[in-house]
Order: structure tokens, then C-alpha cells, then sequence
């Protein structure tokens, strides 16, 4: 059981203890926040149990010594966190069909137990898709495929865009889906059918800024795929505050180390009053 004061991990409370297969938190490292070995450890130390997922962003880990990603991935496994590569097998396609096999072979040697595959960036059928989730899975590893949902919007123009002085009307802001929200779900269901372990799911477009959220569409990817078997990037607290509200403390979140606690605190909201005084009223108006 937890050795926090405050929180109990139990089917009972928001959620189990760790590993958890809901209500996952996985944080960014360190693409997006710049991360040292000691900064790591003190997340892990200070939130570990909060802590379910480390991420390394945008192929990050690429650009770091080999001796250093097996120390942080060692650190990870020692406080039960699993490692994810993010996002980078669509730059080996280029070197041949073999990259790919050679790719899941190293980062199995580095420590890794996480796959990430951007499905839209990759640029390939969709049974080599199924193709690469059965062979991470064959190696042992966790699959993790990517969907993100793209929104085209229009807003006032550009000033830098026009002649000095002109005046140009305001145009409204509208918002067209190019993602068909079915097609992108379809295949999402195939990938699990092929034995991906969790879908990703990069809506910053619908996300970004809760007033002009498109609740229908996170429904119904939660109602096909369920919930535990997504995981939605929070790209603020805010995000991450109204993804509770909806959808309880069981939804899988991806966030930046600093939400962590205040993620926590939002998830076990049901614990008693004093997690007001650490997120303050305006976290608790659900």
C-alpha cells in the first residue's frame, strides 16, 4: 500500500497500485522540459508512485549517449516507471526493411519496454502497420501506436500578411476536422486486434484550449477503443483538469513532470478537502 499520508492506492479508491493498466500517468523526458540524471531521480523519488511512464520526446534519446539512456531507463525500472521511445521509427524506413528489426533489438539492449510508432508520420500501408506492432510484440516489447487528429483553423489574418495600414475584417473561427474521426478509430481497432498494448492519441488540435474542446470526438474514441486501452496527450493543467471531470480519475493522461502532483491531487479529488489547499478552489468545481 502507499506510504502516503493522504492517498490509498486500492481498486476502492481512483485506482490501483502500480502497474496499473488505467489511470496512467506518463511524463514527458525530455524533449519538451530539459531533464538531468538528477532531476529524474528526484521525480522518481519525490512521485514515483504517481509516476508510470517516462517519455522520451521526439526521438530525443537519439541524441544522447547510449551508457546514458540505459542509466536513466535503469533508474525508471527500479521505481516500477516503464520507458517509451516517443515517436522515431519513421526515420529508420529510409536505411531498409531491416532498420526496423535492428531498431527493436537495440532499444530492448537499452532498456527500453515501450514502442511508440507515429502512425501518421510513418508513410506506409496500413498492414505494415499491423506488420511493426506484431513484431514489437513478438520481441517482447509493449506497442504503443500514435494517432493524432488534425484540424485545420482559420482565424483574423496575418498583420505581417498584408499592406501597412489596411484594414482587413476579422474572420470567425471555425475549425474543419481532416482527420476522418472513424477511419482514424478503425484503424486504431486494428492495431489493438493485432496486439498493440495502448493506443496514443495526439489531439492537440481538439484539445488545446478547453473552451473549444471537441468533446464528441474524445467520446467516441473512449467509447470504441475504451478507456483503458487510450492514452490522451494533456498539453496543460487545464486539459488534464477537464479530462477528469469527464472521465474520472481512470483515464490515461500523458503530461509534463511539473502536473504530476496536481494530476494526482485531481485524480484522487475524493480524498477529503485538503487537496484544495495544495491546487486551490478553482481545481474543484466538479
Amino acid at each position: 500500500m502507499s506510504s502516503y499520508y493522504w492517498k490509498i492506492f486500492s481498486a476502492d479508491e481512483d485506482r490501483p497500485e502500480k502497474p496499473r493498466s488505467y489511470g496512467v500517468t506518463e511524463v514527458r523526458c525530455p524533449h519538451y522540459s530539459l531533464f538531468s540524471r538528477g532531476l529524474i531521480e528526484d521525480v522518481f523519488d519525490s512521485m514515483g508512485e504517481f509516476v508510470d511512464g517516462l517519455k522520451f520526446s521526439g526521438g530525443s534519446d537519439s541524441l544522447m549517449s547510449k551508457g546514458y539512456v540505459k542509466e536513466v531507463t535503469e533508474m525508471a525500472r527500479k521505481h516500477n516507471v516503464y520507458v517509451s521511445t516517443g515517436s522515431w521509427a519513421e526515420h529508420l524506413l529510409r536505411k531498409g526493411p531491416s532498420a526496423f528489426k535492428d531498431y527493436i533489438e537495440e532499444c530492448k539492449q537499452l532498456g527500453f519496454n515501450t514502442i511508440e510508432i507515429d502512425v501518421g508520420s510513418l508513410g506506409v500501408p496500413e498492414e505494415d502497420i499491423l506488420r511493426y506492432v506484431r513484431l514489437i510484440k513478438s520481441a517482447g516489447l509493449r506497442s504503443k501506436p500514435l494517432f493524432s487528429v488534425k484540424v485545420n483553423q482559420a482565424d483574423i489574418p496575418d498583420s505581417n500578411n498584408r499592406a501597412f495600414g489596411a484594414y482587413i475584417a476579422p474572420v470567425p473561427r471555425t475549425s474543419e476536422v481532416v482527420e476522418d474521426i472513424d477511419f482514424l478509430i478503425r484503424r486504431a481497432e486494428r492495431c489493438l486486434q493485432a496486439g498493440a498494448d495502448m493506443i496514443m492519441v495526439d489531439a492537440d488540435d481538439i484539445c488545446k484550449h478547453p473552451e473549444f474542446m471537441r468533446a464528441d470526438f474524445i467520446a467516441k474514441i473512449i467509447e470504441r477503443l475504451g478507456i483503458e486501452k487510450t492514452m490522451f496527450e494533456a498539453s496543460n493543467p487545464k486539459i488534464s483538469e477537464w479530462f477528469i471531470q469527464q472521465y474520472g480519475p481512470r483515464v490515461n493522461l500523458l503530461v509534463d513532470h511539473l502536473q504530476v502532483m496536481d494530476l494526482e491531487c485531481l485524480r484522487g479529488r475524493n480524498l477529503g478537502p485538503d487537496h484544495v489547499s495544495v491546487l486551490g478552489s478553482s481545481y474543484f468545481r466538479f
